[in-house]
């Protein structure tokens, strides 16, 4: 867990990591050469396969208020950032949502919803769907109906797991504005992955209940504002962690910045790290180098050395705190089937189940167990003493675990019948029972040089190994071996073997990787100092055969010291708070017996008759006072023999045993007095002799008996308020049930309010978009001189523009109104009829009118159309084309006045266009040559015939004059006549239009007589 700073500005703030310092030329003084950053630039992958592995993917998990957040973060984005981004919110089942549409006006890349099976792809943002849980498979999603379960989907958490197995290192994760904790177990299956979290400052955040979350789990990156969020992300995607470029640092020289950075973490967290795998190291030094933008090793060495919190924080990071309850389902019932029964089965009812696990982090894992055991119990109808030893390396995780509070999101993991009987539920969150959480003993140990644990049944050590290097294995599964019992089981990952130690374990279950102890020779060869709550423990070595060998020094010591524990020393048992034996040393039988009945370990049950008094005060005193209390000189009576002996009862130090303990003692006096020296003290037949002291002694055996009545009646008193206890707390139980109820319903509503926001925030920006695009069209419509009015399907006014008014008399008021009520001013009497046939046909009506005052215009009606092509009414607009009439009727006048003009000519005249083809000619032209029109229209001047003239000249002449704009004046044709052919004198004039492009070619005629 990152230790929280202090916030800075807006923008800056990092959770547990100081501002960077900036490093301009490093040097390595104690290597003589300037080091070379770990990574460089590379080539970028040509093939498509390499690309899309290498692709950085952003999971963005939002939902309560998290719109607002969304649009802050996509705004700043550029067109082409290089990375995917794959939002995901709480959206109702039903909902359609619109939050691509709001999104687009906000940025500039590409927004698409998820298609099954769609390769992702960069530069593009995608939407999950309503319904649909998303999974990322080799860089294609993957869609499946979200479960209808009654636990919580949690499609956030859901996605982002699904993004760390698919993207490791390149999975980013990002947690905006929210209700609950959604989100949080995919952050930290990302950031186990490799990966980078990035969290919304939780005072920004409209919502802060995911945010918070986050950040409890002390894994996040950045804690930064929307607005910075853009420009952070890419400044880490360029990195050379994220671009995977390679390494062009020499493997030993990166060796040695290793060794030096492990120096620094040792110093400040007092731990080593020098036998962990390189590669897993490299990938988390790499890491923070990215966080922080480094690119030289050299320089996050230096930053290291100058900033104590960012090793914690890279101590923290190195540390695989990620776990969750019941990870492998399969796995908890391949061991509950092969190796849990047996176990359970093979122990006696006073025997306890002793359990270790090694790198319990936050403690999933370790209550796992316990509630397994339990139900393997339960299975079995069977039932011992549970004790759980989970450690870890992390006194802060450790703390995490000893709560036993965990978000809402375990849901996922643990099923309702589980989180029912082992869990409570409270605002939100899920606490275990204190039945279970008093099963197992949480402390801070360091699995390489502290002592380990002793006499276990099973050791759960997984997903640990696979980070530590070939000669820190060699040594851990021989420990591991040597704490287990004679049947005892190890329990590893999936990604973890016993390696070459195959002689110490079987193999019960290769897959998940359950193995038994198998005896060796060498199965005392690591001998640990026992830790000091472990002598509790300590039972009797069992005889045997031992080899004929020589014994370790060690072993040695341990048989010296047992055989003087049963030979010089006292009988004793250990009682905890309530009095109950849990530790037996020496032989008791002449102090405690064996009651009829049903099997009680009460030390006051045990006790014999005379001893009982003297013990129940010795104890109450001895826990009273927390101090020792001696009894001399007590009297039993055994096997018809009276032994006298001094009754010590003395408390058991917390630092050395669990809190509360008690050792009850029964020493031999210093000075032995027996019953017969203390017979002698007395006259011979003194009894027979006083009667008074013979009453006095049956007064006394009376009080005795009066007094034991009086325990009886007190015990008997106990178990009737103990059963009313039980009653009471079975009410309470109902009521904690009820409780569970309303809260399983108040998730509901949130659940359903969360929702409810989401589309509340959508609808209130299309609200706004809408609000938009009704001011632009008002002030469209208004701007606009076509005069429009719109009708429904029963021709009644819904909408007109102000230039309507010149068409109809119409006002505001009259919206609703029939058109037929309504006077027009233009003549036609057809409009009603018109617009009727459109409604039916859905054909479109074109027509020049005339209002009253001779004005023309354009009415144009057509069917109108909604977005899902509905027809609702009809569209009429009526555009002014008096311009166009009055420019219309210009060109015929001026059309006229030519035509008038050339017949007005007498000589043969043709009108030619720029492709010499023959547009008209005059009267005097088809009387001279006798054509009618039909026989020169639209023919080309070479195509005519039925006239003297050679076409050939003509039409060369005509092309050059058009070409070079060379006149034609009097041109004679033919050149040379003949005697007596007709020659005609051709003059051609160019008639330009305003572009002096196109115009017409006059050709004009004059004709000679023949020559003679």
């Amino acid at each position: 867990m990152v230790a929280k700073k202090k916030k800075t500005k807006p923008g800056e703030k990092q959770l547990g990591e100081p501002k960077r310092s900036k490093h301009t030329s490093p040097t390595n003084a104690t290597q003589g050469e300037k080091p070379r950053a770990i990574a460089s630039k590379a080539p970028q992958a040509k093939e498509t396969g390499k690309h899309e592995r290498a692709l950085p993917v952003v999971g963005i998990g939002a939902s309560a208020g998290g719109l607002e957040a969304i649009q802050g973060l996509v705004s700043n984005l550029p067109a082409d950032p290089g990375i995917a981004f794959v939002i995901i919110q709480h959206l109702p089942p039903e909902h359609k949502s619109v939050m691509g549409s709001i999104l687009e006006r906000h940025c500039k890349i590409e927004i698409r919803d998820i298609d099954d099976g769609e390769k992702i792809k960069p530069n593009c943002i995608y939407l999950n769907r309503p319904k649909y849980n998303i999974d990322i498979l080799n860089g294609a999603f993957q869609l499946t109906k979200a479960p209808r379960t009654a636990a919580t989907n949690l499609p956030i958490d859901h996605f982002f797991r699904s993004l760390a197995d698919d993207r490791a290192e390149k999975s980013i994760g990002i947690i905006l504005s929210g209700t609950a904790s959604d989100g949080t177990l995919g952050l930290k299956a990302i950031k186990a992955a490799g990966g980078m979290i990035m969290v919304q400052d939780p005072e920004q955040a409209k919502y802060a209940g995911m945010p918070q979350s986050a950040i409890e789990t002390g894994l996040v990156d950045f804690v930064i504002p929307v607005e910075k969020m853009a420009e952070t992300l890419l400044k880490y995607t360029r990195h050379p962690y994220i671009r995977a470029e390679e390494q062009r640092l020499p493997a030993e020289k990166l060796e040695a910045w290793f060794q030096k950075i492990f120096i620094l973490i040792r110093r400040t967290a007092g731990h080593d790290f020098s036998h962990y795998k390189r590669s897993t190291i490299r990938r988390r030094i790499e890491r923070r180098m990215a966080v922080h933008q480094i690119e030289n090793i050299a320089d996050y060495h230096r930053y290291l050395q100058e900033n104590a919190a960012e090793a914690e924080t890279l101590f923290k990071d190195l540390l695989i705190t990620v776990t969750s309850f019941f990870r492998d389902p399969e796995a908890y019932e391949a061991l509950q089937e092969k190796a849990l029964i047996p176990l359970i089965q093979g122990k006696r009812h006073d025997e306890a189940v002793r359990v270790w696990v090694p790198g319990c982090a936050t403690g999933e894992e370790a209550y796992s167990l316990a509630i397994l055991l339990l139900e393997t119990m339960d299975k079995l109808d069977k039932h011992a003493a549970i004790q759980i030893f989970a450690t870890d390396i992390d006194p802060d995780t450790i703390d995490t675990a000893r709560k036993g509070d965990y978000p809402e999101t375990i849901a996922a993991d643990v099923s309702p019948q589980r989180l029912e009987r082992y869990f409570t539920k409270n605002d939100g969150r899920y606490t275990i029972k204190k039945r279970i959480r008093e099963m197992i003993v949480f402390a801070a140990q360091n699995l390489i040089k502290d002592s380990p644990f002793s006499r276990l049944d099973l050791v759960s050590c997984r997903n640990l190994l696979i980070y530590m290097d070939a000669d820190l294995q060699k040594k851990i599964i021989p420990l591991f071996h040597y704490t287990l019992n004679p049947d005892g089981f190890l329990f590893l990952g999936t990604a973890e073997s016993i390696g070459e130690h195959s002689d110490y374990f079987t193999a019960l279950d290769n897959k998940w990787r359950i193995f038994k102890r198998r005896p060796t020779p060498s199965d005392r060869q690591h001998v640990y100092p026992p830790a000091a709550f472990q002598e509790l423990d300590i039972e009797r070595v069992r005889p045997g055969p031992e080899p004929a060998r020589q014994q370790p020094q060690s072993d040695v010591r341990h048989v010296a010291e047992r055989t003087i524990l049963d030979d010089y020393g006292w009988p004793c048992v250990f009682v905890n708070s309530r009095f109950d034996i849990v530790y037996f040393h020496g032989n008791t039988e002449a102090f405690l017996r064996l009651p009829a009945g049903e099997p009680n370990l009460n030390v006051l049950k045990l006790a014999r008759s005379d001893l009982k008094v003297k013990l129940n005060t010795a104890l109450h005193r001895a826990k009273k006072e927390n101090a020792p209390v001696t009894t001399e000189h007590v009297k039993v009576c055994h096997n018809d023999d009276t032994v006298v002996f001094d009754l010590v009862v003395r408390p058991v130090p917390a630092q050395d045993a669990a809190e509360g303990l008690l050792m009850v003692i029964f020493r031999t006096p210093a000075t032995p007095r027996p019953a017969e020296a203390l017979d002698k003290e007395r006259p011979a037949d003194a009894d027979t002799e006083n009667p008074y002291v013979v009453t006095l002694e049956h007064e006394l055996q009376s009080t005795r008996e009066y007094l034991e009545t009086t325990v009886e009646e007190l015990e008997t008193s106990n178990e009737e308020l103990r059963s009313s206890n039980e009653e009471l707390q079975s009410t309470n139980e109902e009521l904690q049930s009820t409780n569970e109820e309303l809260e399983t319903s108040r998730e509901e509503l949130q659940s359903t309010n969360e929702e409810l926001e989401t589309v509340n925030a959508e609808l209130r920006n299309k609200v706004n978009q809408l609000a938009d695009t009704n001011n632009d069209l008002s002030n469209l419509l208004a701007s606009t001189s076509i005069a429009t009015i719109f009708l429904d399907n029963d021709l009644r006014v819904k909408r007109f523009t102000p230039a309507i008014r010149d068409m109809f008399n119409l006002i505001t008021a009259d919206v609703g109104r029939p058109i037929t009520d309504i006077a027009h001013r233009f003549r036609y009497e057809g409009f009603y009829d018109d617009a009727q046939h459109v409604l039916k046909h859905l054909g479109t009506i074109e027509k020049e009118i005339r209002t009253k005052d001779g004005r023309w215009y354009q009415m144009r009606i057509m069917p109108y159309r909604t977005l899902e092509n509905n027809i609702d009414g009809v569209c009429v607009t009526f555009s002014d084309v008096e311009t166009q009439k009055n420019a219309e009727r210009l060109a015929n006048e001026a059309q006229r006045f030519a035509e008038a003009v050339v017949e007005s000519v007498s000589g043969p005249l043709l009108i030619l266009d720029r492709d010499l083809r023959i547009q008209s000619a005059n009267r005097a032209f088809y009387k001279q040559f006798a054509l009618a029109p039909d026989d020169i229209r639209s023919k080309k001047l070479e195509e005519l015939q039925g006239w003297p003239i050679p076409p050939k000249p003509l039409v060369s002449r005509l092309k050059e004059f058009i070409a070079k704009d060379a006149p034609v004046e009097n041109l004679s044709l033919p050149e040379r006549p003949e005697p007596g052919d007709q020659q005609m004198q051709i003059t051609a004039r160019q008639i330009r239009q305003a572009d002096q492009k196109t115009g017409a070619i006059l050709l004009m005629i004059e004709l000679r007589e023949p020559k003679q």
